[in-house]
């Protein structure tokens, strides 16, 4: 499979929703946005992902909804890594998801891009 992993970005910040695009753009990946968790799942609906990364608090509806809605259904949807980058700084938040990783707010980059590569390899069908 040559075609690049999907990565969706799900954060009510256009700043920084904007920026990660932006960063996984320019390492090759294909990129879908989401500014919450209801336009996720419609995101995921559309073509499955090979990692997202997630924000938890966002407005109509948070991570942890979205995680949990991801989670109930019974496609493959369930089993896709998630990386949780949240400001608040509580790492077990992310575990309560079932996440994968965590990255805290402000990011480093490198360990953005370390988690990426490192799980959307992972996800790749072989």
């Amino acid at each position: 499979m040559n075609e690049h992993p999907l990565v969706l970005v799900v954060d009510d910040d256009p700043d920084i929703l904007d920026a990660i695009c932006d960063i996984l753009e320019g390492e090759g990946y294909r990129v879908a946005r989401a500014r919450h968790g209801l336009e996720a799942l419609d995101r995921v609906a559309e073509e499955e992902p090979s990692i997202i990364l997630l924000d938890l608090m966002m407005p109509v509806m948070d991570g942890l909804a979205f995680a949990q809605a991801l989670r109930q259904r019974r496609n493959g949807a369930a089993r896709i890594p998630i990386v949780v980058i949240s400001a608040d700084g509580n790492p077990q938040k992310a575990a309560s998801v079932g996440a994968q990783g965590y990255l805290a707010k402000p990011f480093d980059i490198d360990a953005l891009l370390a988690q990426v590569t490192d799980m959307a390899g992972q996800a790749m069908p072989g």
